[in-house]
């Protein structure tokens, strides 16, 4: 981020509106990286071309994900729920790169008049949360009669996930359920769950959103990073190839050893999650 000063900002038009619409409109958000003060432009302009190129390479990297938003969106009104997955998979793929690339980059100090963050958070709330509630209202996911309130639970829910100032604690796992309905579709298509089984597992997370209970990050969790991110790698591959090369709610008879690979990932990571939240509770 830019250093913040004592100095004022130049009067804008903008600002004085942004100004009116109180304390929780956009341009307060905590996510928001503060526009450069004028000081700051000379040095901008210095900046090499390649860099400033390379900084709007990687929040265009970035935008793509609403291309394949759409291509999902596509898919399901096609009824085509492989598809549907497979394209949220490449839209999870494109969020686990673009800030790790953004870092690289320096996207703050190269391209610093175009916040990324908030980018990736319109991006994420629609692959996320919008896309796997449609899902389950347009799939039949949860017994009949519960499509729009389970949806509705979710899109709200996911809301506070993306608005909460202490979603990542100091050694970044994410505190409460992170909204990842995405991989929470997944699982219903790949274990063949029950309606009544995903409706009470919809309730559980969306509640679970409001708990101090740690849920992993995959990448920026530094202890057993190595580990963690074989087993991601693993559990990536094998459950792209469970979605392409099987029925999914078959999966486990159709390509068992892949399925075992799965499982087997999915359950380090839920060990992981139980793992530092009881430490949490130990500590207490």
């Amino acid at each position: 981020e830019h250093a913040k000063t004592d100095e004022p900002r130049a009067p804008s038009p903008f600002f004085k509106f942004s100004d009116k619409l109180g304390a929780h409109s956009l341009i307060e958000a905590p996510h928001m990286t503060e526009l450069p003060k004028p000081e700051l432009e000379p040095e901008l302009k210095k900046a090499p071309t390649l860099n400033r190129i390379t900084a709007w390479s990687v929040h265009l990297f970035t935008a793509s994900g609403v291309i394949i938003a759409l291509l999902a969106i596509d898919a399901l009104i096609k009824n085509d729920a492989r598809m549907v997955l497979l394209w949220l998979g490449a839209a999870l793929i494109i969020d686990g790169l673009d800030g790790p690339l953004a870092r690289k980059v320096n996207v703050t100090r190269y391209a610093p008049r175009f916040d990324g963050a908030i980018l990736d958070l319109v991006i994420d709330y629609l692959t996320y949360a919008v896309i796997p509630a449609l899902m389950v209202y347009h799939f039949g996911l949860v017994p009949p009669g519960w499509e729009i309130p389970a949806a509705s639970f979710i899109m709200i829910t996911s809301l506070y996930c993306f608005g909460n100032r202490d979603m990542k604690t100091d050694d970044n796992y994410f505190q409460g359920f992170p909204a990842t309905w995405n991989l929470v579709v997944l699982f219903f298509f790949l274990l063949g769950t029950s309606l009544i089984t995903n409706l009470v597992a919809i309730t559980a997370l969306g509640l679970l959103t409001f708990m101090p209970l740690k849920f992993v990050h995959p990448i920026r969790v530094v202890r057993w990073r190595v580990l963690t991110v074989a087993i991601t790698i693993a559990w990536t591959a094998s459950t792209f190839w469970l979605i392409w090369a099987t029925d999914m709610n078959q999966a486990y008879t159709q390509a068992p050893l892949v399925y075992g690979l799965w499982y087997a990932s999915s359950i380090y990571f839920l060990g992981l999650c139980i793992w530092r939240s009881a430490e949490d509770w130990i500590k207490r």
